[in-house]
């Protein structure tokens, strides 16, 4: 089996989305997400390790206890040269391996699913599972550990036309990622991880 390094890139939580509750409860669900992504990714069978990402010192305090490996984000490049360097850094410190990238909001995300979508990924040099609503990515993947990234506007087609394949497993959680209200409602018929589910137990939200 191979093992991989799963890359999770987290925003500041103070900027982290704005497009949810209101400021006030944004950086609580962010931070919520993030440690169900990182948990998810770390319970998953064939990941041998997590590397988040981040300039917030509360999630590196709150990512630690999940047994993720925590890295300062580039200062310049935005996020995917923060991905390239990430994955540069996974392969000179383990040795050659395969490297994938998910994003932190992803709180239905399971390690079942996680685990069939990267022994599905072995199969291609580069590939990426596009998200719910198709336009986006949620996964990255390269089994020679050289990510190719090209996140923005239009990210899976940016990465299908980069040549990764697109993958087409039955892995909801995985692509439902959370940027509103709606999405995190849906992400919550799909079930959400312990965090997420704590928070909204004991918070109401608008």
């Amino acid at each position: 089996m191979l093992l991989w390094t799963v890359v999770i890139p987290v925003k500041r939580l103070a900027v982290a989305k704005s497009r949810l509750a209101d400021p006030a409860r944004n950086r609580d669900l962010a931070l919520a997400f993030a440690q169900d992504t990182v948990r998810a990714a770390a319970t998953a069978a064939g990941v041998a390790r997590v590397l988040v990402v981040t300039g917030d010192d509360e999630v590196a305090r709150a990512v630690a206890g999940s047994g993720a490996v925590v890295r300062p984000d580039v200062l310049i490049g935005g996020l995917n040269a923060a991905l390239r360097s990430a994955a540069a850094y996974a392969v000179a410190t383990w040795g050659p391996h395969p490297v994938a990238a998910v994003p932190s909001d992803l709180p239905a995300l399971s390690a079942d699913q996680l685990e069939a979508a990267l022994t599905a990924a072995v199969g291609s040099q580069r590939a990426f599972v596009a998200d719910t609503d198709g336009g986006g990515t949620t996964l990255l993947s390269a089994t020679d550990g050289a990510l190719d990234a090209h996140y923005g506007p239009g990210s899976a087609r940016a990465h299908a036309r980069s040549g990764a394949t697109s993958l087409d497993g039955d892995w909801p959680g995985l692509r439902r990622d959370v940027d509103t209200m709606e999405d995190l409602w849906s992400a919550c018929a799909l079930g959400v991880g312990q965090h997420t589910e704590a928070l909204l137990a004991r918070a109401v939200f608008i």
